[in-house]
């Protein structure tokens, strides 16, 4: 019989609400924010750990309730000064791996988390690229972020389900700022903060442009994938609209999107378009979008994407990019993403992963 604590393929199933640590979420999560770091030495660390009265061990696949420790290697050692850990993350819930489980898992966190500390100062997605270059789960790699000017609690959603993160403030957005070198998709997800007080002297790094359809493309893919997922884990919901620069002037709005559970895209595209070859349908053959578009014409064409873990995300983003260039987008960079989609409750979300200029 294997041992759940030893055996990093076994993972116990738990209520969302009830954390593998066994102790109230709330509680832990006041704990590590009031705890001592000790500039995350080696020294500090264990005295860290001795505090919260937990057993600990070094990076690795999960174990229920134990603290993880991420000690700085050589690819982190230009973020820090000196620390010797970047974090100490605990798993506090799991659920089934579909994305729907998962979103709610994060979402049942979320919401007591919110309660008894605030609004959190950021949130967002990692998207793909995850702290210090680490991997992301399939189904959506939203995060929640309570800024402190040495340490940072956050919110994240791990491979079996959200866990809580201790860090040093300085490392993790120096990792973030070194992103920010225009290289196309060197930063993935998206990015909103709001105004407070935590978030005063937070610099935010540079954005990249798609230059090719295929980068808009391959961008558009990832960002469709996980996005009913993450609005339903963050409990926001968008409403974005992308418009085009055409060759006759002007810059038109070409696409709604509905970016709530389930995720509907619609297309303004004009009677010479065959859009319906390129993948749209109308409201009676996807009859769900007569809810953010009542209006059976305005806008004509139509496609539900489905809730968490169902958009078929490639398919949409090729039917976006085939109706943009048929609309007559000359390139990437004359497709460009509504200013509107950026006010989200009382965040600004700057959209990373998408490389599209912002009107």
């Amino acid at each position: 019989m294997t041992d759940p604590h030893t055996d990093p393929h076994t993972v116990p199933r738990t209520d969302p609400r009830t954390p593998l640590t066994g102790e109230p979420l709330a509680g832990l999560a006041q704990r590590l924010r009031a705890a001592e770091t000790g500039g995350w030495s080696a020294d500090g660390a264990r005295a860290l750990v001795e505090q919260l009265g937990r057993r600990h061990r070094t990076a690795g696949g999960p174990s229920a309730g134990d603290l993880r420790l991420r000690p700085v290697g050589p690819s982190e050692e230009r973020y820090v000064e000196k620390e010797a850990y970047l974090e100490l993350a605990v798993p506090v819930a799991t659920a089934a791996p579909d994305a729907a489980s998962q979103a709610r898992a994060f979402r049942a966190a979320k919401d007591e988390l919110a309660d008894a500390l605030g609004e959190p100062s950021s949130m967002g997605s990692y998207g793909t690229l995850g702290p210090y270059h680490g991997s992301t789960p399939a189904w959506g790699a939203p995060f929640l972020r309570w800024r402190g000017a040495q340490d940072t609690l956050e919110l994240r959603a791990g491979h079996h389900g959200p866990e809580l993160v201790l860090g040093p403030t300085a490392p993790l957005e120096a990792w973030l700022w070194s992103l920010g070198h225009g290289e196309e998709h060197a930063i993935s997800g998206f990015l909103g903060t709001r105004r407070c007080p935590a978030n005063n002297g937070l610099s935010l790094p540079g954005r990249w442009t798609a230059r090719s359809w295929q980068t808009a493309t391959d961008a558009l893919t990832a960002f469709f994938a996980t996005l009913p997922a993450e609005c339903a884990a963050l409990g926001i919901a968008k409403v974005m609209r992308i418009y085009g620069r055409l060759d006759g002037g002007g810059a038109p709005c070409l696409f709604d999107i509905d970016a709530d559970d389930p995720l509907m895209v619609a297309s303004y595209a004009e009677d010479d378009v065959d859009a319906a070859s390129f993948g749209w349908g109308t409201v009676a053959e996807h009859p769900r979008s007569g809810d953010p578009w009542p209006d059976t014409f305005d806008p004509r064409w139509r496609f539900d994407a489905g809730g968490p873990g169902e958009p078929p995300a490639r398919a949409l983003a090729e039917t976006v990019v085939a109706t943009a260039r048929a609309e007559g987008v000359a390139g990437p960079e004359d497709l460009l993403l509504g200013s509107e989609a950026q006010d989200v409750g009382e965040y600004t979300v700057t959209y990373y992963g998408l490389g599209l200029a912002v009107v």
